[in-house]
């Protein structure tokens, strides 16, 4: 591994940042910006994303540009994007997404210090493209902790509080008028993710929305893609509360990130959402059952996991093998309760 150092950047560096999805991964990775920003006033960050996140990124106000790749493996798509980089002269690029897709687009940004991840840590031959890389860690290591080794090998200090970019966002003017006009606190509910093992039963959701409204008197609000407006319909059927706000497939990504701003909790699997909350500062309970929350837990939400014991998980599969999701099923609403007590009264102590 090259050693690196504050004293190989230049004063006033461009920087290209190369990290095109997840949700949950461009959520953690835009504390980069901040990191960079403060350590480097005088910096010109690029950041290369795809159509689908385009206004995640823009809501940090310190990227100076943002360079959309349309995903198509085009020779037209390729070309434009070629040319939208050729724009700018880079110092450093940093490739957080670790495939070959990424590290190609790092070559062809021409900059002259391209830094990807150590080689049995990358994907696709991904390490090739890139002339530095930062040392090996094995995936015990945070992922947020893992994105933070590229600025520490580039020589800058680590804060000890990380800094999104949301701390500006305006939440009456961004949030749904359904969110901006509540006057009573509320807790926001995930339902589902992209991997179906993932996903917690119906009947947790159900269990838990009750005991929230029963034992906490706050407003609930359901919030998912399309995919899950019919579960939402199901539990407001069901449930039939006043209290209870279905926003499932109703909002933008701008006013998913202050709606999860506004609340006072957020709950859910581990997802995007998830990142985006504790990027806000809001305390999200996520329920493990795959994946590992020593890997993947919010940042500043430790604490707040739910975990599955059974012995097959963490499996990391997005289809459970037995299609029965036990590890997910094993995680109850009391369990979660528990963690969400724990949670707003974190909320308190802060306000």
């Amino acid at each position: 591994m090259i050693q690196s150092s504050t004293s190989k950047i230049p004063s006033s560096p461009s920087i290209l940042i190369i990290l095109m999805g997840s949700l949950g991964d461009i959520a953690r990775g835009l504390c980069l910006v901040s990191l960079i920003k403060n350590c480097l006033a005088e910096s010109r960050i690029t950041w290369l994303v795809e159509p689908k996140w385009t206004e995640l990124v823009r809501l940090h106000d310190q990227i100076d540009r943002i360079i959309v790749f349309r995903r198509a493996w085009r020779f037209s798509a390729i070309w434009q994007l070629f040319k939208d980089l050729q724009r700018d002269h880079y110092d450093i690029a940093l490739d957080l997404q670790r495939i070959f897709k990424s590290g190609f687009f790092s070559r062809i940004s021409g900059a002259e210090r391209r830094v990807g991840f150590q080689r049995r840590n990358a994907k696709e031959f991904n390490w090739i493209f890139n002339n530095e890389h930062i040392g090996y860690f094995s995936d015990d290591l945070p992922k947020i902790q893992h994105y933070l080794k590229f600025t520490e090998y580039l020589g800058l200090p680590v804060p000890p509080i990380l800094e999104f970019g949301f701390s500006a966002l305006n939440v009456e003017r961004t949030a749904p008028r359904s969110i901006a006009d509540l006057q009573q606190p509320f807790a926001a509910v995930v339902l589902g993710t992209s991997w179906k093992s993932k996903n917690w039963h119906p009947d947790g959701y159900r269990g838990l929305v009750k005991r929230i409204l029963a034992e906490h008197h706050i407003k609930i609000v359901l919030i998912g893609d399309n995919s899950q407006a019919a579960l939402a319909a199901k539990l407001a059927a069901s449930i039939r509360s006043p209290d209870l706000i279905d926003l499932t497939g109703r909002t933008t990504l701008p006013e998913l990130v202050a709606l999860l701003k506004a609340a006072a909790v957020g709950v859910g699997p581990d997802s995007g959402p998830g990142h985006l909350a504790a990027a806000t500062k809001t305390p999200f309970v996520t329920l493990f059952g795959p994946t590992s929350p020593r890997r993947t837990a919010p940042y500043g939400c430790e604490e707040l996991v739910v975990k599955s014991d059974i012995d097959c998980a963490p499996c990391y599969r997005k289809h459970c093998p037995d299609s029965n999701t036990e590890c997910m099923r094993s995680i109850t609403p009391d369990m979660v309760m528990k963690k969400v007590k724990l949670a707003l009264s974190l909320t308190k102590k802060s306000n």
